[in-house]
């Protein structure tokens, strides 16, 4: 999956990174590429299901 992230330095001169299309999804480093691995864990943690969410999950492929 590609997802775009918006990395920016902040005042206090670490890297800040959100994901402007996951509502509330942003991290920092200290460095752009820790920034980078941060929100990389925050986008994986922020797209996993809860546990209850998949028991009534069906996945279906449709030909239209």
């Amino acid at each position: 999956m590609q997802i775009k992230v918006v990395v920016e330095k902040g005042e206090d001169g670490y890297f800040v990174a959100h994901v402007p299309a996951l509502k509330s999804c942003w991290s920092q480093g200290k460095t752009r590429e820790e920034a980078l691995g941060n929100i990389k864990e925050a986008i994986d943690l922020y797209l996993e299901p809860e546990p209850e969410e998949l028991e009534n999950r069906e996945v279906v492929e449709l030909t239209v």
